[in-house]
């Protein structure tokens, strides 16, 4: 993370949406690329999954890698959220394979970014010709309660109140 353009914003939003989806019960799995040479996820978000996410190393770009693939499956869940980095290769890679196996894909855009901010727009604009949906930290999270008399409503807004504003 110290080479991402946009980092605490990236790692806060990140940690701010497992933290919301757990509240709603709603499953979350972390991937990470390479941990022996990478490390693993940072202590941010790491601390913000729910006990029940799954964490999945890979070496494949892609996130679309058996063991997601088949929590998915077993899940049954149409949509995905994405969010993380680099933009332009795991993020990219993995919903463009999303897509391609048929899942509904949302990218969070202030949550994904790239050691190179110079490759993040056209890696959006890639996604979003593949079929994915751009959306953002807080509209994702109005969109799952899609009420305010929604029972975990309470539960969620000081979890909106936090995601940072882009300067």
């Amino acid at each position: 993370m110290p080479t991402i353009a946009a980092a605490p914003r990236v790692e806060a939003n990140c940690a701010l949406l497992a933290q919301a989806a757990g509240i709603m019960g709603i499953p979350v799995i972390c991937t990470e690329q390479y941990v022996r040479g990478l490390g693993p996820t940072v202590a941010t978000v790491r601390n913000a999954l729910p006990t029940t996410a799954e964490v999945i190393e890979k070496t494949r770009f892609s996130a679309l890698v058996d063991g997601v693939r088949a929590t998915l499956r077993t899940q049954r869940r149409p949509t995905v959220l994405v969010c993380g980095v680099e933009a332009h290769v795991c993020v990219l890679q993995s919903v463009l394979d999303l897509v391609a196996a048929g899942w509904t894909v949302f990218h969070v855009t202030d949550a994904i970014s790239a050691g190179q901010p110079d490759q993040v727009d056209p890696a959006f604009r890639r996604m979003e010709r593949a079929g994915a949906l751009p959306t953002g930290t807080l509209s994702s999270m109005y969109e799952l309660l899609g009420d305010a008399s929604h029972p975990l409503f309470r539960d969620i807004l000081p979890i909106a109140k936090q995601v940072p504003k882009n300067a």
